[in-house]
């Protein structure tokens, strides 16, 4: 294996994936960037008390977290090419929120982030999608970036909040609620 320094981003670059380079301060990898923290956040949640089968849901979702950076670091264009992020995987998410939705009462008020510490850890999680998701909007104005990447990042935030609900639900802990002063 190569040595973890490669000093080819001493002068404030990086490469992207099939030759070529970008300054490391560009939206591009500003993106990229948020991209990873999310997935690092991820990582942390899972490394904590927590289901297996949202375990399992949030192993395929780091997966294609990583997908989506690499299309994102290649040249523009060449993804979309190529075939681009599948949708077959945001209809995945969807399957994964109907059916976990089917578990969970139906929301009649508005619920404040919390319960369970797992949950609270996903609502964190829901919130930073939203961010790499706004990055990502402001990204696509000036690069291409293939329509599913933008529509799977949206499920990703609604998959989050249906598996912190779930998650509140499984350990039998009540779902804080915005109270009447807050509403």
């Amino acid at each position: 294996m190569a040595k973890i320094y490669t000093r080819t981003g001493d002068d404030g670059t990086t490469g992207m994936v099939g030759g070529g380079r970008v300054a490391k301060d560009s939206p591009l990898v500003e993106a990229c960037g948020e991209l990873d923290e999310l997935n690092a956040l991820i990582g942390v949640v899972r490394s904590g008390e927590f289901p297996a089968r949202a375990d399992l849901i949030l192993e395929l979702v780091q997966n294609n977290l990583f997908a989506i950076g690499s299309e994102i670091m290649t040249p523009d264009g060449t993804a979309i090419k190529n075939g681009g992020f599948r949708e077959e995987e945001i209809r995945n998410l969807e399957r994964e929120i109907d059916a976990l939705d089917q578990d969970l009462e139906p929301l009649r008020h508005f619920i404040l982030p919390g319960g369970a510490k797992a949950a609270a850890d996903l609502h964190l999680v829901r919130a930073v999608v939203r961010r790499v998701e706004r990055r990502f909007v402001a990204l696509s104005r000036i690069r291409t970036i293939t329509p599913q990447v933008l529509c799977y990042l949206n499920r990703l935030s609604d998959l989050c909040f249906v598996l912190a609900r779930y998650i509140n639900r499984q350990k039998g802990v009540p779902e804080p609620q915005l109270s009447k002063a807050g509403s």
